[in-house]
């Protein structure tokens, strides 16, 4: 009992506090998103997504129970296990049935399981093993390689089914990797071939490529003295020309239809304003019409008349800006930043370098979702399947989030007696 009640003095409560106020905020308005008055039925109806989320809830607090029982030992013995399971049924999962244009479900009766939600932990917890185990510095190409085909592996198959959401939210490792060593011109170049991707769908590629080589002229003439800084300028150009010519590539090869399609909306909205489009367009009108204060709890229009698709799931931000307007919208965002940033100050009081890789994993993964959920819904990304962390309707997702955050915080709890591991 002294042993429980010492662990339970060293859980660091403000991040407890902070999951169980978005699970109850998240199941609110997913009662106000699927919410009719004309049928009357209560929060906790099981024929709706918030009786259904309710169930998960319970499910939730069993786990996070277990995990707080378990030896600490536990999850970094047989990382390396899960990570193996929960890639099989990645590859599993592409010879079930297409569900919504994507082979990512296992279906069992009524319930759904989404592999691709609990990669995310297990990849995270491998990550931190690895590179503690082997104190990885990013020193030498090997130390890449290995790290980087870690979280590679599963991207593979993920985009195989095909679930663009997810592959991007694996990018945000490199959050931990910059933590830990990694060389910052790998993520400085990522976000300039990003940055000429997206000017390449706005702008004539001539025009890009005119523009390239006066600049690159321009910088030999001026700033090149040598010849080998000559060349680095000549390879830097040739690598933007290239980048350059593998958008139509991207897009016309790569890329699902209907994933052109949204690139197409996200660039000019109004190019398909009742089809692809419409998703974002009744997004944005939902999020406007709320104003200041918002129309109320169980008060949105846009929710009673289905105007905006998914709206318990992918869009459950909407509900937030109709019914409890800007400040509710503001109040959502600073309760995410502050989740994420206390995740990182605890993070960084770990003696334990597995413990801190992995805090930095789970902050990397929760700040993805949250940046391109609510990205997404006011028209800054495409529209790609990807649900708010504790927030949006789904037992996969809240239960593979749970046990991503409860594992750090169980680590964390622990920090004292593993200080001469790390």
């Amino acid at each position: 009992m002294k042993r429980l009640n010492n662990f339970t003095i060293r859980v660091d409560w403000l991040l407890v506090i902070l999951y169980a106020v978005l699970v109850i905020l998240g199941w609110l308005n997913i009662y106000a998103s699927v919410y009719d008055a004309g049928l009357g039925l209560s929060i906790f109806n099981m024929e709706l997504n918030s009786g259904k989320q309710l169930m998960w809830i319970g499910i939730t607090m069993v786990v996070i129970l277990l995990i707080f029982l378990l030896d600490l030992n536990f999850f970094t013995t047989f990382s390396y296990i899960f990570y193996g399971i929960t890639f099989l049924m990645l590859i599993g999962v592409l010879f079930m049935p297409e569900v919504n244009g994507a082979k990512a479900w296992f279906q069992i009766g009524a319930v759904k399981i989404q592999p691709a939600e609990f990669a995310k932990f297990t990849t995270a917890l491998v990550v931190a093993k690895y590179m503690n185990d082997y104190n990885i510095k990013f020193t030498s190409l090997k130390d890449y390689a290995v790290v980087f085909g870690i979280i590679l592996l599963p991207m593979a198959v993920i985009m195989l089914q095909p679930d663009a959401g997810t592959f991007l939210v694996f990018c945000s490792f490199f959050i931990a990797f910059y933590r830990e060593g990694m060389n910052p011109t790998i993520i400085v170049l990522g976000l300039i071939a990003i940055a000429i991707f997206v000017l390449t769908l706005l702008i004539n590629q001539l025009y890009l490529i005119i523009g390239t080589v006066v600049c690159g002229l321009l910088i030999i003439g001026i700033a090149a003295r040598t010849l080998k800084k000559a060349l680095t300028v000549v390879a830097g150009m040739g690598l933007i020309v290239g980048v350059i010519y593998s958008v139509d590539l991207i897009i016309n090869n790569v890329l699902m239809p209907h994933q052109q399609k949204r690139i197409q909306v996200l660039i000019n909205p109004n190019i398909d304003p009742l089809g692809d489009g419409w998703n974002v367009t009744q997004s944005k009108i939902a999020i406007g019409s709320g104003g200041l204060f918002g129309k109320g709890f169980l008060e949105g229009t846009q929710t009673k008349f289905d105007f905006v698709p998914e709206q318990s799931t992918d869009f459950i931000f909407c509900t937030i800006g109709e019914e409890h307007g800007w400040l509710g919208s503001l109040l959502l965002i600073v309760l995410f930043m502050v989740l994420l940033l206390r995740i990182i100050y605890v993070a960084e009081r770990q003696k334990y370098r597995l413990a801190r890789i992995y805090g930095y994993c789970v902050a990397g993964i929760l700040f993805f979702h949250f940046m391109i959920n609510v990205g997404m819904t006011i028209g800054l990304f495409p529209v790609i399947g990807i649900p708010l962390p504790f927030f949006s309707y789904g037992g996969s997702s809240l239960l593979s989030f749970t046990i991503l955050l409860f594992i750090f915080i169980k680590l964390d709890a622990h920090r004292m007696q593993i200080l001469t591991r790390g």
